[in-house]
């Protein structure tokens, strides 16, 4: 049977070697909660453990999108596990959830097991920085869906709030300020654009930045994880909405976190930004404003609090080392968003 499957182009055993090399990853990440260890059917996590009075819980699931291409292409997978893991765990964190355990979901054109290895090291560097349990998975061997050297990586996280602090932006009001937090870069949203200017400009992706970065490391940089530094807010600070700024930019992920009747009104003047985006900029003719439309411009997460904790939070999220800035403020209007400066 072994034998027949790997005439159909499946080898079992680069499987198994595969399930071998990732056991240490994903040892590394596990909680006490974690109940069982890798290899099961299902895996399990007892919510008991959490000493919740009411706990609601929060789940999120996502890929990397086509910013795998760029990293296949370039012989580089040990880091974009960790963007699988923030695309999730960062998406689930906005109802001030803390992420419990995340499973990851491979399909290959073939299992390499060391590349495999490398992807799920990523991902469990991004559970090990968030203290989320990877507890299961599943690698694929598809042949016939992938050409040769591809694979794709999903996720799936869960993570728990008790009810009284779950947030929904109900709170939100006139006079509350926006604070932003940096981002690493572009983070995993908008590279079908970034990876067709790549081939338009014909740049070599050894060259570097102003800042002394090669232009692979710039667009490879892992999304950033945000989970230990705002939970440290939420324990000081009324946070009262949040947003993870992803495909969509500011116009799409700024309104989600708003109630009816208010509007985000933000000064692009009061951040940085990066010089990764300048280049995109230039190198496709966008205008300015279209940038805000498709990328995080620098800013990969915001809060809305009262004006009177602003700096406050700055200085919580400064000694988690993200720099933050009060970028905006709540105001009655109809219009979801307004932008300054663009």
């Amino acid at each position: 049977m072994s034998k027949s499957y790997q005439e159909a182009g499946v080898d079992i055993h680069a499987g198994y070697e595969a399930v071998e090399r990732m056991r240490g990853h994903v040892e590394r990440t596990l909680r006490s909660e974690v109940l069982g260890g890798l290899g099961g059917f299902g895996a399990t996590f007892d919510l008991s453990q959490l000493n919740m009075k009411a706990p609601v819980l929060v789940s999120g699931t996502d890929g990397v999108g086509t910013k795998l291409k760029l990293a296949i292409d370039n012989d580089k997978h040990d880091s974009i596990g960790i963007d699988a893991v923030a695309m999730c765990v960062n998406d689930i964190l906005t109802t001030g959830a803390e992420p419990l355990y995340f499973l990851d979901y491979i399909a290959a054109n073939k299992v390499v097991p060391e590349v495999i290895e490398q992807i799920v090291k990523g991902v469990s560097d991004g559970c090990r920085e968030t203290n989320t349990a990877l507890i299961g998975g599943e690698t694929a061997e598809m042949g016939e869906m992938y050409h040769q050297g591809e694979y794709d990586v999903a996720g799936f996280a869960v993570g728990a709030v008790e009810k009284d602090e779950y947030i929904d932006g109900s709170t939100v009001e006139e006079g509350q300020v926006i604070i932003g937090l940096a981002s690493s870069g572009i983070h995993s949203n908008g590279y079908s654009l970034v990876r067709r200017l790549i081939d338009q400009s014909e740049i070599d992706l050894q060259a570097q930045f102003e800042d002394g970065r090669t232009y692979l490391e710039t667009f490879l940089e892992p999304t950033r994880l945000y989970v230990k530094p705002v939970l440290a807010v939420k324990k000081e600070v009324k946070i009262h909405a949040m947003t993870h700024i992803t495909g969509g930019g500011f116009y799409e992920n700024i309104p989600r976190a708003l109630p009816e009747g208010v509007s985000a009104v933000i000064d692009t003047t009061a951040f940085p930004t990066p010089e990764v985006f300048e280049w995109i900029e230039s190198q496709g003719e966008i205008e300015r404003d279209e940038m805000y439309s498709i990328f995080n411009m620098g800013i990969g997460f915001t809060l809305v609090v009262d004006k009177d904790d602003a700096a406050r939070v700055i200085d919580i999220l400064g000694q988690h080392s993200v720099d933050a800035y009060e970028i905006g403020h709540i105001t009655k209007s109809d219009e979801p968003l307004e932008l300054k400066g663009v």
